[in-house]
């Protein structure tokens, strides 16, 4: 299998040295990102009061359109990590050498004390289309939700707010059959592999519906997961100019005794931009089954946040506001609010382009809270990345 990786890895660069055609193409983008992070209480196992780290990411994107009918895409991301969260830290590497797909395509090619090299394909599709009909296999992203924050229709591949340097988002290792019924209306259905576990195979199985009316988007999906039914619904359209957009979803447990709890959760957001080219955007998420004190502290990137679980509170609140302040200079300030506990978090960001397809962005995720909150004992960290697309 390390054979395979490899392999792929090897022949997705080989693509650089050839020029791109209708039929083969080659993209992508080399980052490097520094962080400075400072927790808020004391490392464990350590005697470090901060924390550094350097991040020199390589990302591939390759397509072939072998037909009108028939496409290939293999995308692949490199990453050099290094500096003193790799040194302080051993398990960090292991952190990020966890692939959750059915078939494992990611591995550490070489690493040191302060140092690692990780790739990884993080897509890998055949997608035959014919007609109305469109079928899709291998490694993609399932893109089932509306929100821009959280998603509770997203039950295959569901992301995290707060990992904002990921911007293609997880995949899913699955199988998708899509019918257009119409021009704006559409049906699906897709599996999802599962890997064998003690409480059996965690794969999934669910089918949406899309469909205009009234300037509206809808949306509705069903399915199963591995310890719960699924249904749920979604819109998106607008009001006076200005984007409104909701998601729900009901979980449902298999079984009485599978550890499983049932849960609704929701989320209503909304967007305008106004005349001066202020951006403004809300949005609320409600989960039933969360908590209504002390959520307690969740993890800086979570891996194992799913559709069902987007916060451990009851209830959170989001907004934002952006401006352009130069057609090359931007600046954005989010914030969340765990209302029940108190804790927030806050994230500025600014970018500024500097030449063509060359950016540089300065951000930050701001922690504050009481211990035991949810987010009260994250800490502070700011970051500086420079973008290169090609």
């Amino acid at each position: 299998m390390r054979r395979i990786k490899c392999l792929i890895i090897l022949l997705i660069s080989s693509f650089t040295v050839f020029s791109q055609t209708d039929k083969l193409t080659l993209n992508g983008y080399v980052k490097e990102l520094f962080m400075y992070y400072k927790p808020e209480l004391p490392l464990p196992g350590t005697d470090a009061n901060h924390l550094s780290s350097n991040l020199i990411h390589n990302r591939l994107n390759f397509r072939w359109y072998a037909s009108n009918e028939l496409t290939f895409a293999v995308e692949a991301r490199n990453r050099l990590f290094s500096g003193q969260l790799i040194r302080e830290f051993g398990f960090y590497k292991d952190f990020i050498d966890s692939d959750p797909g059915y078939f494992d395509l990611a591995f550490t090619a070489a690493s040191g004390k302060s140092w690692f090299l990780h790739s990884m394909v993080d897509r890998a599709w055949i997608d035959f289309t014919r007609g109305k009909l469109q079928i899709v296999a291998g490694r993609q992203r399932i893109n089932w939700g509306i929100n821009l924050v959280w998603n509770p229709n997203d039950i295959f591949n569901t992301f995290d707010y707060f990992d904002f340097d990921y911007e293609e988002r997880p995949g899913s290792d699955a199988l998708k059959i899509k019918y257009y019924t119409g021009v704006t209306s559409s049906a699906e259905l897709v599996y999802k592999a599962g890997r064998d576990t003690d409480n059996g195979l965690e794969s999934f199985f669910a089918g949406r519906y899309r469909f205009s009316k009234f300037r509206y988007d809808f949306q509705f999906l069903g399915g199963w997961m591995p310890y719960d039914y699924v249904v749920g619904g979604g819109w998106m359209g607008d009001i006076r100019c200005g984007g409104f957009r909701g998601e729900v979803s009901w979980f449902i447990p298999k079984e009485s005794d599978n550890n499983s709890e049932e849960a609704l959760v929701a989320t209503i957001s909304g967007d305008y931009t106004f005349k001066n080219s202020i951006y403004a955007h809300g949005a609320i998420l409600y989960n039933s089954s969360g908590k209504t004190g002390k959520a307690g502290t969740r993890e800086f990137f979570d891996m194992n946040i799913s559709a069902k679980m987007l916060s451990p509170a009851r209830l959170n609140l989001f907004g934002q506001i952006s401006y352009p302040f130069t057609p090359l200079f931007s600046g954005s300030f989010s914030g969340i609010l765990n209302p029940s506990d108190g804790s927030s978090f806050m994230g500025p960001v600014f970018t500024y382009s500097i030449g063509n397809n060359l950016e540089l962005m300065v951000t930050g995720q701001l922690f504050f809270g009481e211990e035991g909150t949810e987010y009260g004992e994250l800490g502070k960290a700011a970051y500086g990345r420079l973008k290169w697309a090609f």
